[in-house]
């Protein structure tokens, strides 16, 4: 499985690319910015994107969705617990002093245990709120990968201060969506440095107790 991870946008979100060795399919996550280096990434694989997913609708994330579909005319995917935020878009750019994205319709609607391909690798959807009400988590178990979005980091949690956010919410999803994945799970953050199922358990100060 082709995995690339580019640092996208202002706030460097972490735009992950999947890509099937024998199908060329491909999932991106989190196009937040910075289209055309998602495309070069793409093109360099020789993949097909077919499917473009959302971990959750804050503007570093979801900004760059509509250009990558209309450039792949790869369907896009998200919980629609984050349509409310979704339609913030111009208040969220303007909290940053940045343009409003174009707004991107959501084609298909992610719940708790949904399931995607790419190829022949099975991605678990995990309804993960706190961080948004709508933040979703991926899990590939064949890989032994979670894309946290901003759930969970690497010695932190994600932030609840904003609309959506939820303290005791996000300890609850972690705890019970993610803690129980196997300790030797790679987990890829929305910003910052990869870490370990293990690790976080054993030197996440947020998550002492759980």
């Amino acid at each position: 499985m082709i995995h690339e991870i580019l640092p996208v946008g202002m706030l460097q979100c972490n735009c992950s690319i999947f890509g099937d060795e024998t199908t060329r399919q491909a999932m991106v996550i989190d196009p937040g910015d910075e289209t055309d280096r998602i495309l070069e990434v793409v093109a360099r694989h020789t993949l097909t994107v077919t499917a473009i997913v959302i971990t959750h609708a804050h503007i570093d994330h979801i900004g760059g969705a509509q250009k990558l579909k209309l450039a792949t005319g790869a369907p896009v995917y998200m919980n629609l617990e984050d349509s409310e935020l979704q339609d913030m878009l111009d208040v969220q750019a303007g909290w940053l002093g940045v343009r409003t994205p174009d707004a991107v319709e959501i084609d298909v609607p992610l719940k708790d245990g949904d399931k995607l391909l790419v190829g022949a690798t099975v991605v678990h959807v995990l309804h993960t709120p706190g961080h948004t009400q709508g933040s979703i988590c991926l899990w590939l178990p064949s890989e032994r990968k979670l894309v946290s979005g901003d759930t969970l980091f690497r010695d932190g949690i994600g932030r609840t201060d904003l609309p959506g956010g939820d303290g005791r919410q996000i300890l609850e999803s972690i705890h019970g969506q993610l803690m129980g994945l196997p300790g030797e799970t790679e987990v890829f953050p929305g910003h910052g440095d990869a870490t370990t199922i293990a690790r976080e358990k054993g030197s996440n100060y947020f998550l002492k107790g759980l």
